[in-house]
C-alpha cells in the first residue's frame, strides 16, 4: 500500500466499530445509504468524511457518544457531545425523572449507576436492604465516594457472603463486564474494574464455566440469605431515550423486583 493511502486514524476507528458490530462494508453501506466503495475509501484513508457523515456512521453503528467525539477529532472536527454532571441545571428535567423512578419503586430497591457501575443515587429501600444484609453500622460507615455495585457483589467483605447463588451471579457479571470492556478504548474505565474483580479469591475462570444441565430460568435472580430470611430479586434496567450527553448515555437506572411471594412479603413489612 502506498504510504499516502495508509488507513487514517478515523479509518481504523471506523473499521474497528464496523467489525465490532459484525457488519460487512456492504451492510454498512446499505444502512448508511452510500456505496460500499465509499465505505472502503473511508476505511483506507482514500476519502475523508464530512462532519455529518462521521455522525451518521456513529449513529448507525451505535457508537457511544464519547467515542463519536473521538471519531470526530480523528476526522479533524471538534467534538459535539458534552459531558455534564447529573446535577447540572441543564439536566434538571432528567434528574427529576430519575428521582421519580427511584421514589416510585418503593418499597423495592432501585439504584442509579454509571458505565463503570458506580452507584450515583439510590432509594431508601436499598438502604434498608443493605442495612439488613450488611448491618446498619457498616452501611453508615461507608465512605462518601460513590460505591461500586459490581464490587459490592464480588468483594468477600461485601455482599458475597449473603448471596446464595454467588458463583452464578459472579459468572454472568464477569461475562457482561468482559463484553462491555471489549468495546472500550485502552483508557476505558471497565478494564481496571475488571482487573480488580478478577483479583478477588475464586473469581478468575468463572466466566468460562459450563452451563448447568437444568433448563435456565427466564431471568437471573439475586438470592440472598441472612439468618432465617431468604430474599430473591431480579432487576429491570432503564436508560434515557436518545441521550445527547455523554454522562447521560452512561446512566442506568436498575429497578429491583421480588422474584417470589416471600420476598414480596418481606419488603411489605420492612
Amino acid at each position: 500500500m502506498n504510504p499516502s493511502q495508509r488507513p487514517s486514524r478515523f479509518g481504523r476507528m471506523l473499521r474497528r466499530w464496523r467489525q465490532a458490530r459484525a457488519a460487512s462494508q456492504h451492510e454498512l453501506a446499505l444502512a448508511c445509504g452510500v456505496s460500499q466503495r465509499h465505505i472502503s475509501f473511508l476505511e483506507t484513508g482514500r476519502s475523508r468524511p464530512s462532519r455529518g457523515m462521521v455522525l451518521h456512521l456513529g449513529s448507525v453503528l451505535s457508537v457511544p457518544l464519547e467515542r463519536q467525539n473521538a471519531m470526530l477529532l480523528a476526522a479533524g472536527f471538534a467534538p459535539v457531545y458534552q459531558r455534564r454532571p447529573l446535577d447540572a441545571s441543564e439536566m434538571d428535567p432528567v434528574s427529576r425523572a430519575i428521582d421519580a423512578l427511584l421514589e416510585g419503586q418503593e418499597p423495592y430497591p432501585a439504584i442509579v449507576v454509571d458505565a463503570a457501575y458506580r452507584i450515583l443515587r439510590a432509594n431508601a429501600a436499598l438502604g434498608r436492604l443493605l442495612g439488613f444484609l450488611l448491618g446498619f453500622d457498616a452501611v453508615a460507615a461507608a465512605p462518601d465516594a460513590p460505591l461500586n455495585a459490581a464490587e459490592m457483589v464480588m468483594r468477600p467483605d461485601g455482599l458475597r457472603p449473603v448471596i446464595e447463588n454467588w458463583a452464578e451471579v459472579a459468572t454472568w457479571l464477569i461475562r457482561r463486564l468482559r463484553a462491555e470492556a471489549m468495546l472500550e478504548e485502552r483508557d476505558g474505565r471497565l478494564g481496571p474494574l475488571l482487573e480488580r474483580l478478577l483479583a478477588y479469591p475464586d473469581v478468575a475462570g468463572f466466566e468460562s464455566a459450563g452451563q448447568p444441565e437444568a433448563e435456565l430460568p427466564p431471568t437471573l435472580a439475586l438470592r440472598f440469605r441472612k439468618g432465617d430470611s431468604r430474599l430473591a430479586l431480579f432487576s429491570v434496567i432503564a436508560t434515557v431515550g436518545t441521550p445527547l450527553d455523554v454522562s447521560l448515555q452512561d446512566v442506568r437506572v436498575e429497578l429491583f423486583f421480588p422474584a417470589d411471594e416471600g420476598t414480596r412479603a418481606w419488603f411489605a413489612g420492612a
